[in-house]
């Protein structure tokens, strides 16, 4: 940071000769830059956020691929959400068991602290904080005091309680599958209604515990529904 002032005097004076139209500021090095240049279309046009988080999948997550069968579980909840803050709720589904070897106490710290010093690319300071309070939701009920508070004042209360309800969707939602990833069922979410049904084949109700029922109702909680449950035919 002391360096950052002198920085400043460098690029006043190359502005002043250059008279370059625009600037981008990239934050990443020329290296990657380079890289960048040599990559063809087809890898340019990738999002640099969700291929992260694919390879953070596939190397320490228990279940590698299990992220997109959550993502399109939670989807009916997030149906009207942007693009933008879409990618991001993609993103908390790829990472959401990628900390698991931290110890249970501090797990829930451990995903905030990893996601906001991550190298990640495609993503804002708002956006990071979103992300790391979803994971922060995925391991704890409650955010309140953790010593990361000062940070949720960058978002909105709109965005912490989104926030707050995707990861409590995949806190409860990771317990239904196991190892077979049609177990999970389906999520309906009637906001007009104000109610969240889950929708469980036969062979599947036997995951639907004691701590998965509370997790369910504590995600209709944060969404402000009721809780239902339905059992539904394998082929339904």
């Amino acid at each position: 940071m002391a360096l950052v002032p002198l920085a400043c005097e460098v690029l006043r004076a190359l502005l002043r000769r250059l008279k370059p139209h625009e600037i981008a500021i990239s934050s990443y090095g020329i290296r990657e830059g380079m890289l960048y240049e040599q990559m063809p279309d087809e890898l340019r046009h990738r999002d640099p956020l969700i291929e992260a988080c694919r390879f953070a999948e596939d190397k320490d997550a228990r279940q590698p691929g299990f992220g997109p069968v959550l993502d399109k579980f939670l989807a009916p909840l997030f149906r009207s959400v942007p693009v933008g803050r879409r990618r991001v709720i993609k993103a908390a589904c790829l990472l959401h068991d990628v900390s698991w070897r931290a110890h249970p106490d501090y797990r829930h710290e451990v995903c905030f602290d990893n996601v906001t010093r991550a190298s990640l690319g495609g993503l804002t300071h708002s956006g990071r904080i979103f992300l790391g309070l979803a994971l922060l939701h995925r391991y704890k009920n409650s955010r309140s005091g953790t010593r990361f508070e000062p940070l949720f004042d960058l978002l909105s209360e709109k965005d912490i309680a989104m926030a707050e309800v995707l990861g409590k969707g995949l806190r409860f939602s990771s317990m239904l599958a196991a190892d077979d990833a049609d177990l999970i069922g389906e999520l309906r979410w009637f906001p007009k209604k104000k109610k969240l049904e889950l929708r469980l084949p036969k062979r599947a109700m036997g995951l639907f515990g004691e701590v998965a029922e509370a997790r369910f109702q504590a995600l209709a909680e944060a969404l402000g529904g009721e809780p239902v449950v339905k059992q539904i035919r394998a082929s339904a």
